[in-house]
């Protein structure tokens, strides 16, 4: 039994020795996939979008503040009447009540925005992903590939088998112009 279990364990070291297996570099790909430039301009406009309802609600919040401090102001001045005081006091407690209104709203709308925002770009990540899936597995069909990996799989590749340029080039893109993925560039 363990004579087989050997010839098995050769014969399948033999035939994934023989393998064409290439990687890739996922990131270069999409950074210079069509969409790229398109995707990282909606996600900026949207999320521009949903800055500028956060700011509106933090000046509806700051004017509320405000409002807020002259009320307070004018309740502790001595000279006023308690008829005067009283309905001060109460218009006080409704400022106060839609200013915390305000804050919670502000705390809602800063999560739902910041999950729709990453709701979208994964999305996006997705749909590119998949056209890059099925480039690149058009890319190993055309050119006897019996896998292509992406590269941050594994803890070592050989530079000799990295085909991210070849994949590059059957995308249309041209590979000296190609973005490279860098922390600034994301």
């Amino acid at each position: 039994m363990k004579k087989v279990l050997t010839m098995v364990a050769v014969a399948g070291a033999a035939m994934i020795a023989q393998a064409k297996i290439g990687t890739v570099d996922m990131l270069k790909l999409v950074r210079n996939h069509a969409s790229y430039e398109t995707n990282k301009t909606l996600l900026t406009e949207t999320q521009n979008d949903y800055q500028k309802n956060i700011d509106r609600i933090k000046d509806e919040i700051d004017s509320l503040q405000e409002e807020g401090k002259k009320l307070t102001e004018k309740v502790r001045n001595p000279m006023l009447a308690a008829k005067a005081k009283e309905q001060l006091e109460k218009e006080l407690g409704a400022v106060q009540n839609k200013y915390i209104a305000a804050q919670q709203k502000f705390r809602s709308e800063a999560m739902r925005s910041e999950q729709e925002l990453a709701d979208l770009e994964a999305r996006l990540l997705k749909t590119t992903t998949e056209d890059l899936q099925k480039k690149i597995t058009a890319f190993a069909k055309e050119n006897g590939y019996e896998m292509i990996v992406n590269v941050t799989a594994c803890p070592y590749a050989s530079p000799e088998i990295d085909v991210t340029a070849a994949v590059l080039k059957a995308m249309g893109v041209d590979v000296e112009k190609a973005r490279e993925w860098t922390d600034e560039g994301k």
